[in-house]
């Protein structure tokens, strides 16, 4: 029993109200969407290197349907801006969304049904693995199938870059503020426990 007491009068008082004055630090880092040196890793890159040879291309959508209809559809999801694709030879499947409209003004369409009879050539901008890529090819309106690669997208990726730095920036500086927090607050409680 004496053995117990002693314990108790050594152990440190729980503190609540000091636990509840202190800021809770909240540390929600979102996880980066492009990686620091994107065109290495594209270069670099097993897959982006198969994926930037223009290959054979198909549409993947409604396989259980007719030709006719997954022609159809095939049309309407271009019209609507996205189709799904695959690369034959690595299998790698795309959900491509593009910008559907067919402004004339625009001299660099994304779908365009009229650059070539019985084709639509369409361009993708996605990031890809931590890699800002552009998806540039075409398919037959008929075979459902067509050629296609991938490209790096040197100006999306400058974008990125940049909001991948103020990101890890803003990051670092919040742990640099938890750190004079904790080391503050430390201090803190080795102070009252020196005056006790």
């Amino acid at each position: 029993m004496m053995n117990e007491a002693a314990a108790l009068a050594n152990m440190i008082p729980y503190d609540t109200i000091g636990l509840y004055e202190q800021p809770k630090p909240r540390f929600i880092f979102k996880m980066p969407r492009v990686v620091p040196d994107q065109k290495s890793k594209f270069e670099s890159d097993e897959l982006f290197r198969r994926l930037s040879r223009e290959s054979e291309i198909r549409y993947t959508g409604y396989r259980e349907r007719s030709i006719e209809e997954r022609q159809v559809r095939f049309m309407n999801g271009c019209r609507e801006g996205h189709t799904e694709t695959s690369f034959v030879a690595s299998g790698t499947n795309l959900q491509l969304v593009f910008n559907a409209n067919q402004n004339p003004y625009l001299h660099d369409k994304e779908c365009d049904f009229d650059k070539e009879h019985g084709k639509v050539h369409i361009k993708s901008y996605f990031i890809m693995n931590g890699v800002c890529v552009r998806f540039r090819g075409w398919l037959d309106l008929e075979r459902l199938d067509g050629v296609g690669c991938l490209e790096y997208d040197e100006r999306r990726a400058m974008h990125e870059d940049v909001i991948l730095r103020d990101q890890i920036d803003r990051y670092n500086q919040r742990l640099r503020e938890f750190e004079d927090t904790k080391r503050a607050y430390r201090d803190n409680r080795q102070d009252e426990m020196e005056a006790n």
